[in-house]
């Protein structure tokens, strides 16, 4: 699971690299908000984001924002670091995007389960987007057959859109996707295949 540590100042931003390395966390730092959107913009993209909130040239509720605007198959999972206590900016952050925050100095029991937290999501959205594409290209695969069909009462040929006849197995091969082996069931082989077999002895 890669991170990305967003923070200008060095010793929060050394901390928290060392802590998510001992946990196994693959990392990447930004130093300001700039640096930050151009990591989460281009790959290779974190899953999870820490981004301080008072960062030189855009802030992280500013670089939350345009994120969120991209189109993405799998969120990232934003947590913002802040110092600014109160009910008013941590609704401020989440309206900006951010999935969670932590205020600082951060609890390290407490930053690793809403990292956990973080993991889940992200786990959760990644299986989401995999069944989603599996049931778009089944969906592609599969074609229905509807109205009245006019099929030949004889021969059991079936005219198609374009006014021609067809055999049976080729209508429903080009409009269902299905494939057929051949084979004789049982009335027909004693109907016509075994008179047929015992006349050529």
């Amino acid at each position: 699971m890669r991170v990305l540590v967003a923070d200008d100042e060095v010793v929060t931003r050394r901390v928290l690299e060392s802590t998510l390395l001992s946990w196994e966390y693959e990392v990447c730092t930004a130093t300001n908000g700039s640096e930050a959107l151009g990591i989460l913009e281009n790959g290779p993209r974190p899953d999870i984001a820490l981004l301080d909130w008072m960062m030189p040239e855009k802030e992280g509720p500013d670089v939350c924002r345009i994120i969120r605007a991209r189109p993405q198959t799998v969120p990232i999972y934003i947590i913002m670091l802040t110092s600014l206590g109160g009910r008013q900016n941590i609704i401020q952050g989440l309206q900006a995007g951010a999935d969670d925050y932590i205020t600082k100095p951060f609890d390290r029991d407490e930053l690793r389960a809403r990292l956990g937290v973080g993991r889940r999501m992200v786990e959760l959205q990644r299986s989401l987007a995999d069944r989603v594409q599996q049931l778009e290209e089944a969906l592609g695969r599969v074609k229905q057959l509807q109205g009245l069909v006019p099929i030949c009462s004889y021969c059991k040929k079936i005219r198609n859109d374009s006014n021609y006849w067809q055999h049976l197995e080729t209508y429903l091969s080009e409009y269902s996707g299905a494939q057929f082996s051949h084979g004789i069931c049982p009335e027909c082989y004693e109907s016509i295949v075994k008179p047929e077999l015992e006349n050529l002895r």
